[in-house]
This record gives structure tokens, C-alpha cells and sequence, in this order.
């Protein structure tokens, strides 16, 4: 482990992804490439819960290529390349066998600010760097290889800092993006902290 900070294998290991969901808000996440540290408070999450959630990649028990990494225990990521052109960015939940998992959608930079914009081609700090699941991906230069890490491990982790908050500092929404899951299109498991200009936009 890289502190007493990170957070621990069986946060992971919880069967309720709302629940992870919300407790992620908050947590700061960190990317280290060939030395370079990023990394930013994730201030935006959706929960997809397996194989009963329409607008999960797992559901109906869909086991591919792409989906395997879910099948497994929870605490490590889960990225997946979004129409061709941005990797998104989720972290599995679970037990073994149940597909759980948590899509980052926006985070906070507070660290390696100068390597995120070059990223990004970016020269000053706007909700653009990292405001969205596949900007903050790009940000924090999270790629294909990514996919499969675990979040305990040396290139990714998360961590506990301390930050708190309480049920009225979080937003509760639906998902954005999932229409085709019809009434699950509807769940209120997207969650944001409150003023926050770093969460994402419609």
C-alpha cells in the first residue's frame, strides 16, 4: 500500500454499488506514469448494478472480453473505450461473479495540475480538464492499459483523505447517457457533490 490512506481491499469488496457510489465522492484518485503523479477528488459517480441493470454492460449475465474484468473481485478498474474515441474510467465492485461497478464521472485536479493540461492541450484550469468521464480520463492519462489494474497497486489508487461530507452536501440524479436501458434509464444512482464545477454537464 502506498499509505494508510488508501483505501482498504474490502471497501471494494461491498455487494451495495449505490452505496460505494456515494462513498467514492470525496476520495481523491491517483495515476502514476513513468513517475509522473496526478491526481484529483472524484466529485462525480454513477452506479451500475450487474446483471439486473439495463444500462450495465453485465447485464442478463453478458460475459465478453470486454466484460470479464467485472466478473471478478472488486478493487481494481475497469476501462472500456467509449464510440471509438474516449476510454472511460470505472472502478469494479463486488464479490467475485457479481459484475458490479462505479463510473467516474468527474474529478477535482489538486495534483500534477501542469502534466493534466498538457494532456488535455490546455493552458489554464477550466471545469473542461476534468469535468466529464472521458476528460478526466485523458487528465489523468488513464488509456486502454489501465483496464484490470488494481486500485491497490502502484499506477492507480485511491485514496481517503478525509474530506467529509454529509447527505445534503450530495446530489442525487439519474444516469445520463442510458436511454436505451428503458425504466432503468431512471434509477437516481448518479451522484454529485453539490456546487462542485467540476461535475459534468448534460
Amino acid at each position: 500500500m502506498k499509505n494508510n490512506k488508501q483505501l482498504p481491499k474490502y471497501f471494494y469488496l461491498q455487494d451495495d454499488v449505490q452505496w460505494v457510489a456515494q462513498q467514492l465522492l470525496g476520495k481523491v484518485i491517483y495515476t502514476s506514469i513513468n513517475g509522473l503523479v496526478t491526481g484529483g477528488i472524484i466529485v462525480e459517480t454513477e452506479a451500475y448494478n450487474g446483471i439486473t441493470d439495463k444500462a450495465s454492460h453485465a447485464y442478463g449475465r453478458r460475459f465478453t472480453e470486454r466484460t470479464k474484468v467485472m466478473y471478478g473481485e472488486g478493487g481494481v478498474s475497469y476501462v472500456y473505450l467509449c464510440y471509438g474515441i474516449h476510454y472511460l474510467f470505472n472502478v469494479v465492485t463486488g464479490p467475485i461473479d457479481v459484475p458490479q461497478a462505479v463510473l467516474v464521472r468527474g474529478i477535482e485536479p489538486i495534483v500534477g495540475l501542469d502534466y493534466m493540461l498538457k494532456r488535455r492541450n490546455m493552458e489554464v484550469l477550466t471545469p473542461r480538464l476534468s469535468a466529464g468521464p472521458g476528460t478526466l480520463t485523458q487528465a489523468l492519462g488513464i488509456a486502454g492499459n489501465f483496464n484490470g489494474k488494481s486500485l491497490s497497486g502502484d499506477d492507480i489508487w485511491i485514496e481517503d483523505v478525509g474530506i467529509s461530507l454529509d447527505e445534503q452536501d450530495i446530489v442525487v440524479s439519474t444516469r445520463i447517457g442510458v436511454e436505451y436501458a428503458k425504466e432503468d434509464a431512471l434509477l437516481p444512482w448518479r451522484y454529485y457533490i453539490k456546487g462542485n464545477r467540476f461535475v459534468s454537464r448534460k
